[in-house]
């Protein structure tokens, strides 16, 4: 603990980020981070707790404190190497993580939390940054055991590193075009620019991961010929099976899932031609999107920078307090009203509303959506009588969520259980299947890229573990 005073004779202070129209008029990102100085001030209020709330809160158990101390003092290389002893990319969770560890700081008390999340990606941007070469770091000797990654998002990729560096040889498979999983495709490139992931990815393969794109398990390559190649095999695929809307008029046009929508402008930003006539864009038109998490909100400065005449994001449940409940008490997740960086760039929000009907012209294409207010009663929600109204719409976007893998034939052609979500079946990271492991989304059900990172890493030692025993087993058969 550098500076014992540090948090009572320093303010918490942020980076601050672009004016909304230069935001609007560009898809890069548009944070500006602290000065130098400032950064190292910010994390000298690092209180070194006798118990260090943060760790719990943090997914990947990042060892907060200490790299803290090493930033204040200057000492980078101690902090990075700090830093990546848990975590495989820190230059992205210091971008899309919410930082449930700052909610945890003992700090956070009084509501002046140490900015851990900038002094993360300020560390991860000196490992990964564009002027940064990074370093490859290839296992010393390699095990003649073979594991294929199904999956190429943040769960996946953590496996790959943490399992190439272990030794073992790496198979990272693909069904899209590029690696990078949700990653490439489902954040927004004004959350997180693409570059850093590439990056990465050749880290690794100079660590000798190999990826394979165009590949789907269960069509492009089966099971049973999976299975006898390698000796163990990882499902890292997520849940994107969207969970969907059932009212009349779902079927008309102009109405698509939000991923659709995201993958879309992804592909757009990156350089590909996407066809006008599959073309789902917002220019000119009033949008409205169903969901009021961290997907809608993607949308939402998706549309606005698309040059919408309107957008409204509609959420289900109603608003959530503006201030922790004592139901909801310090180190939990605070469960407040929160504004993201794409609701303060605009657009209109309002809660406790349900969509009853999506109304379309004579052309077949959605104009409308008719809706109602609700109240919660005896701790449900109920229609509130006569409430009945519609909204102009011209694109609608559906962002309510994820309910699991989707059902495609990899899960069939595996023959892996199901609990009772729909998501894999798993003990420990391993499926129903011997040999067959899971981890991230796949298991878990949708939830951050701090938790696949956190859980790819935990199957990367799952399945060390068990082919470290099929080794010594068959020492002990020779």
């Amino acid at each position: 603990m550098g500076n014992p005073r540090g948090f009572l004779q320093i303010g918490r202070a942020k980076g601050s980020a672009k004016t909304v129209a230069e935001r609007l008029s560009s898809y890069r990102e548009f944070d500006i981070p602290l000065p130098e100085a400032d950064l190292r001030a910010q994390a000298s209020r690092c209180m070194d707790c006798g118990i260090p709330f943060c760790h719990k809160g943090c997914p990947l158990g990042n060892l907060i404190p200490e790299w803290n101390d090493h930033v204040y003092r200057g000492r980078y290389g101690d902090a990075v190497a700090a830093l990546e002893a848990t975590n495989n990319f820190p230059e992205m969770t210091g971008r899309v993580c919410p930082a449930p560890c700052e909610s945890s700081c003992v700090l956070n008390i009084d509501g002046v939390p140490v900015t851990i999340k900038d002094v993360e990606r300020f560390l991860g941007d000196r490992m990964n940054g564009p002027s940064v070469a990074l370093v490859p770091k290839p296992p010393r000797v390699r095990i003649r055991q073979r594991v294929a990654i199904i999956g190429s998002g943040p769960a996946g990729l953590a496996a790959a590193q943490q399992l190439g560096r272990a030794g073992y040889e790496v198979t990272v498979m693909e069904r899209s075009d590029r690696l990078g999983g949700l990653l490439r495709y489902g954040i927004p490139d004004f959350k997180m620019e693409k570059a850093m992931i590439d990056r990465r990815i050749e880290q690794m393969r100079s660590e000798g991961v190999v990826f394979r794109t165009g590949v789907e398990v269960g069509v492009t390559i089966m099971a049973r010929e999976l299975r006898e190649k390698y000796d163990a095999v990882l499902l890292a695929v997520g849940a994107c099976q969207a969970r969907e809307l059932a009212v009349a008029g779902r079927d008309l046009a102009g109405v698509h899932l939000a991923m659709d929508y995201l993958t879309q402008q992804n592909r757009r930003v990156a350089g590909d031609v996407v066809p006008d006539a599959g073309a789902i864009l917002a220019n000119g038109k009033h949008v409205v999107i169903l969901g009021g998490g961290d997907t809608g909100s993607d949308c939402l400065g998706t549309a606005l920078r698309q040059g919408a005449a309107s957008v409204t994001q509609l959420e289900l449940m109603p608003a959530p307090p503006k201030e922790r409940m004592p139901e909801n008490p310090w180190p939990e997740w605070p469960v407040v009203y929160r504004t993201s960086s794409s609701q303060e760039e605009g657009g209109a929000r309002d809660f406790a509303v349900q969509t009853k009907r999506v109304l379309g012209d004579e052309r077949g294409r959605v104009r409308a959506l008719s809706a109602v207010r609700l109240a919660r009663e005896g701790g449900k929600l109920v229609e509130v009588p006569g409430s009945t109204f519609e909204i102009p719409c011209d694109l609608l976007l559906l962002a309510m969520g994820f309910t699991g893998p989707e059902r495609s034939p990899l899960l069939a052609d595996l023959g892996v259980a199901l609990d009772a979500r729909g998501n894999v079946a798993v003990q420990g990271c391993a499926t129903s299947v011997p040999s067959v492991f899971a981890a991230g989304d796949v298991s878990r059900g949708a939830s951050l890229v701090v938790w696949a990172i956190a859980e790819g890493r935990k199957a990367a030692a799952a399945i060390d573990a068990y082919l470290s025993e099929r080794r010594e087993l068959a020492v002990a058969g020779e």
